[in-house]
């Protein structure tokens, strides 16, 4: 065994990792096989079954309940412990994949709203990196708050945060803003995006207008350029409007 693997696994890491290349590799290799798909290409084809079309997200969903409860019942024993990360790797990622449509309750996986999974999927492989790094996204490494202050004041804020920047349509700002808490607070803090729930139920015509202008103007500026990046990863959408 090489040397590197082999402390992998003496450090207890190595179901985090069979569990973070699970989760890339299954992405990779359904979006691949989306993507043939939606082209008409090679023998893949949607799986219908009595004029059901039963989505990834089903059999994702059956292997993280039974990774995670393997997880548990072995505490720890290999190798059935690699065996549930594996699993909890696949599940989680051919979940996340189709975040957006289970978001949406409606089946926005090639628009723009569908975008949403490969942002979602990015900050999943992200967090799993840094965690595998040693970094715990939500805790805090500096040791100079209390672990109780953090858990009990710092991380609802920051959530609570997120959930506004949702709300507001600020997706990708959600995202980066479950990393770096400043963000989140910020893009809470600013308008929200002229379609988003938040608009429509708390601005005035003027106010929505005024976000409109913003938001023409920020996507004119910069919002091709995370478009640009997600249209490689999951495909040109049947839709493009950027958010922010």
């Amino acid at each position: 065994m090489p040397a590197k693997l082999s402390e992998l696994v003496h450090s207890g890491q190595f179901p985090l990792f069979l569990l973070f290349v699970a989760f890339l590799t299954t992405f990779v290799v359904t979006r691949v096989i989306t993507r043939m798909i939606r082209a008409g290409r090679g023998p893949f084809r949607d799986n219908v079954r009595g004029g059901l079309h039963i989505h990834h997200a089903v059999p994702g969903i059956v292997l993280m309940a039974v990774g995670g409860i393997m997880s548990i019942a072995v505490d720890g024993a290999s190798p059935a412990s690699e065996i549930a990360a594996v699993a909890i790797g696949i599940g989680t990622s051919l979940v996340l994949d189709e975040f957006a449509m289970i978001l949406h309750l409606r089946d926005v996986y090639w628009t723009q709203e569908g975008q949403l999974s490969v942002q979602v999927v990015t900050l999943t492989v992200a967090v799993l990196g840094l965690m595998l790094l040693g970094y715990m996204p939500f805790g805090d490494d500096s040791g100079w708050l209390p672990a109780h202050l953090v858990m009990t004041v710092g991380l609802p804020v920051r959530l609570a945060a997120v959930v506004v920047c949702v709300m507001k349509g600020k997706y990708s700002t959600s995202l980066l803003g479950t990393l770096v808490p400043l963000v989140a607070l910020i893009g809470a803090l600013r308008l929200a995006r002229p379609k988003s729930r938040w608009a429509r139920r708390f601005y005035s015509a003027d106010k929505l207008a005024h976000a409109q202008r913003r938001a023409t103007n920020f996507d004119q500026r910069f919002g091709r350029w995370g478009l640009s990046l997600e249209d490689l990863v999951a495909g040109q959408p049947t839709s493009t409007v950027s958010s922010e």
